[in-house]
């Protein structure tokens, strides 16, 4: 059964000024697109063909199966990044999603500091990510299309640093990149059910 690409959970304009339209005419419109597409042609015709995309990830990363690991995963990142942020996001957490950060980082502003210092700090293309690890919050990167589901983690929050996230708005200054998800974009909502689904 053959992947659809995820409509966008809001506007296209709706994170401008820190998200431009053009930006997700490119990279919903067209990356998102492609790892779609490729994924579809990748599994026509194969015992993949009726599985979850959760379960083609697994099976390609246990496979060694680097074409099909990368477009599936990224389908997957992409949708995961865009629920990742809301309109008017930002702010700080509440309730349990809140007392978790605290402990874990030793309060919001800490955690903004580290989530910043991963996103930077990865070289190249890849991720930044909260997740769940047995228990516990930690914050993690992965390169290209690496993600926390193949590493027994559960994602929470994500943010997409390869340059074609931020280049048209934000040219090569991923650190600002950073700062706006952080303090204007990121969906508190969105990780605290993901916190609580895992729990």
């Amino acid at each position: 059964m053959p992947f659809d690409l995820p409509e966008l959970p809001y506007a296209k304009d709706a994170l401008a000024p820190h998200i431009s339209a053009t930006t997700f005419e490119f990279h919903h419109g067209k990356h998102h697109k492609a790892y779609v597409d490729n994924t579809n042609k990748l599994i026509e015709g194969t015992p993949h063909a009726d599985k979850s995309l959760e379960e083609i990830i697994q099976a390609a990363h246990t496979d060694g199966n680097a074409a099909l690991f990368n477009n599936a995963a990224q389908v997957w990142n992409h949708t995961f990044f865009w629920n990742s942020m809301k309109p008017n996001g930002g702010g700080a957490p509440t309730g349990e999603l809140a007392d978790r950060i605290n402990h874990a980082f030793g309060g919001l502003e800490q955690f903004k500091e580290a989530f910043k210092q991963a996103g930077v700090t990865q070289f190249g293309s890849g991720w930044a990510w909260l997740v769940l690890d047995h228990g516990d919050l930690k914050i993690i990167k992965t390169a290209n299309a690496d993600l926390p589901l193949v590493h027994g983690q559960t994602a929470l929050l994500t943010c997409d640093v390869w340059e074609h996230a931020y280049y048209l708005d934000f040219q090569n200054r991923r650190p600002d990149f950073l700062q706006a998800y952080l303090d204007y974009l990121i969906n508190w909502d969105f990780a605290a059910a993901n916190l609580a689904q895992a729990a």
